[in-house]
């Protein structure tokens, strides 16, 4: 590896896309590889084993491809997955944290709430977090039922994203919540819909991407791209044009940059 290898990311699909751009934001001069494993989306609903084979496959993917460290941009593969991961390769993860220590620290009214996939509130890391930085705050967890399959189909603007919003949210606000954490990287992609549900507006919405994006700079600060140049690969287990179409609602892409590949990992 150099240090004009690139920084690896992969998600359960597209929803990782919403980390990578925070990265992008913070190290506009690095190489990125990202892998969507759509084929098999969602993996809320896999057992710790299965999601554990299949990031396996999908790090192995990415280190064949050279990456110098890799970003496990899923909530659920973190949970899962990443304690794994780090005993059994020797190069730098940096996986998704529940960020529920910002929401404790500022909830006016000691009441956040949690969205995120069965696979994560089943996972430790958000029941760890939890214990250590909420101990004096209520913790109100609501599993986003239909929310990655809504991102990965790109209706983030349909009429059944706004119901299925509804469900998902309007639990949380009837506790009075004011902080909500997204506890999946698909979620981000909603957020405009989140914010003009009846209740949020006085609500914090907590993206924990920029944070994920913050801790990958740190591990590879001595290790930067040195060319001139840069590029942005995109592999993907299922469709390309949906890989296309969540690429096209995120601003300020270079295009020049980037290309696409269909693969199994």
């Amino acid at each position: 590896m150099s240090n004009n290898s690139p920084i690896g990311v992969f998600d359960s699909g597209v929803g990782g896309l919403s980390v990578w751009r925070e990265i992008v934001k913070i190290l506009p001069s690095e190489n990125i590889i990202y892998f969507a494993d759509s084929k098999n989306c969602p993996y809320g609903t896999k057992t710790d084993e299965e999601i554990i084979n299949l990031s396996r496959k999908i790090v192995d993917f990415l280190i064949s491809q050279n990456c110098k460290i890799i970003v496990v941009a899923c909530n659920t593969a973190t949970a899962a997955a990443i304690s794994t991961l780090r005993k059994e390769y020797n190069l730098p993860f940096v996986g998704m944290e529940p960020a529920v220590k910002p929401a404790a620290i500022n909830t006016k009214n000691k009441k956040i709430g949690v969205l995120a996939t069965e696979g994560t509130i089943r996972g430790s890391h958000l029941k760890k977090t939890t214990e250590i930085y909420a101990k004096d705050t209520q913790v109100f967890v609501q599993i986003g039922e239909g929310l990655v399959e809504l991102v990965e189909s790109n209706n983030i603007y349909s009429d059944k994203a706004i119901k299925t919003l509804n469900k998902c949210i309007k639990p949380l606000i009837d506790k009075e919540i004011d902080q909500l954490v997204l506890g999946c990287t698909h979620y981000p992609f909603l957020c405009k819909l989140i914010k003009q549900i009846d209740g949020m507006e006085n609500v914090d919405i907590i993206n924990p991407a920029p944070a994920v994006a913050l801790r990958t700079l740190e591990l590879i600060k001595n290790t930067l791209n040195t060319e001139n140049e840069n590029y942005y690969h995109f592999y993907t287990s299922g469709s390309i044009l949906q890989l296309k179409n969540t690429l096209s609602i995120i601003e300020n892409i270079d295009y020049n940059k980037v290309k696409i590949y269909k693969t199994n990992p």
